[in-house]
């Protein structure tokens, strides 16, 4: 995925930033959410205009905002379309209205999309196919009830990298889940993953997540999307969005294949955040989730802890 941002629509109000030395990815400007929810209690899209646009002519006022907190941005808009049962479609306009068709790749995607759940109890990364009329579609990734934000990151041909967020409601009797506490490790598929290091406010700080599996160091991390791990943070309550990766990757004839990977960080506040990290290995991308508290230190001996669910996906 692009470091300023692929994935088209995934972010609210966070001023985070997460990028420099090891990562690449950058979120600054106040924490004001401007993206409109929009509910959808039937489990479809609405293809008409969504809640939140922002005229194009306005983007002096929203130009500080971190990526993911407009549907609208430069011109774009990300806009849901009705799509069959157990699918999930939209479609990118740009400034001239019509569906944009041309996108450049990054990390090997045109197009990625992530999903979360209002409560970050939620969680996917998947890549959806573009059919000739210029809409996106792909295996409903919205995981059971709740409202889940959708962040669309592309690129369009001869443009910027942008990030576009929307709101989605899947109907469904829900029970609101708190964040895990905070653990140095955590677990999913087999798999143990620790994070070391200190999300500082206002500072950039190295994050450092180590892959084990049956006490043994993994260094043999799979390429995925060009990468050998991809992070995530959302911040709670504003689930403001950062994508960043690591410094290297496969091919450059210094990246070890793991058992680390290592990112770099900028929180510009205190605060608790969600981090995902996708990796690959035996075949399959694992993603491994901790909760952050930015300005707590991290020991860099991992302790045991539920980091909360993680999972594998294709």
């Amino acid at each position: 995925m692009n470091t300023a941002t692929k994935l088209s629509g995934f972010a609210l109000g966070l001023a985070a930033v997460f990028g420099a030395a090891y990562g690449a990815g950058h979120l600054a400007g106040p924490v004001t959410p401007t993206a409109e929810t929009r509910h959808d209690p039937a489990g479809t899209h609405d293809p008409g205009d969504p809640a939140g646009t922002h005229d194009p002519g306005t983007q002096g006022a929203t130009a500080h905002l971190p990526g993911g907190l407009l549907v609208s941005d430069r011109g774009y808009t990300l806009r849901p379309v009705d799509a069959p049962a157990g699918q999930f479609a939209f479609r990118i306009t740009g400034p001239d209205g019509a569906p944009v068709t041309r996108y450049d790749v990054a990390h090997d995607k045109r197009m990625h999309l992530i999903v979360a759940r209002r409560d970050l109890s939620g969680f996917r990364h998947v890549h959806p196919e573009l059919d000739a009329g210029g809409t996106w579609r792909v295996d409903s990734p919205l995981a059971g009830p709740g409202v889940w934000r959708a962040f669309a990151d592309f690129t369009p041909s001869g443009g910027e990298p942008l990030t576009l967020g929307v709101d989605v409601t899947r109907p469904g009797a829900l029970a609101s889940r708190p964040l895990p506490t905070p653990a140095t490790s955590t677990t999913v598929d087999g798999y143990t993953v620790s994070l070391a290091g200190t999300a500082q406010p206002g500072r950039t700080s190295p994050l450092t997540l180590t892959v084990s599996r049956d006490g043994r160091p993994v260094t043999d991390l799979e390429p995925y999307l060009g990468a050998y791990g991809h992070l995530v943070a959302l911040r709670q309550g504003d689930l403001a969005y950062l994508h960043v990766h690591p410094e290297g990757g496969p091919g450059d004839g210094r990246t070890p294949a793991g058992p680390a990977v290592t990112f770099s960080a900028e929180v510009p506040s205190t605060g608790t955040y969600r981090l995902y990290l996708d990796f690959r290995h035996g075949g399959a991308v694992h993603t491994a989730e901790f909760t952050v508290v930015a300005g707590d230190p991290i020991d860099p001996t991992p302790t045991a802890g539920p980091g909360g669910p993680g999972h594998t996906h294709g």
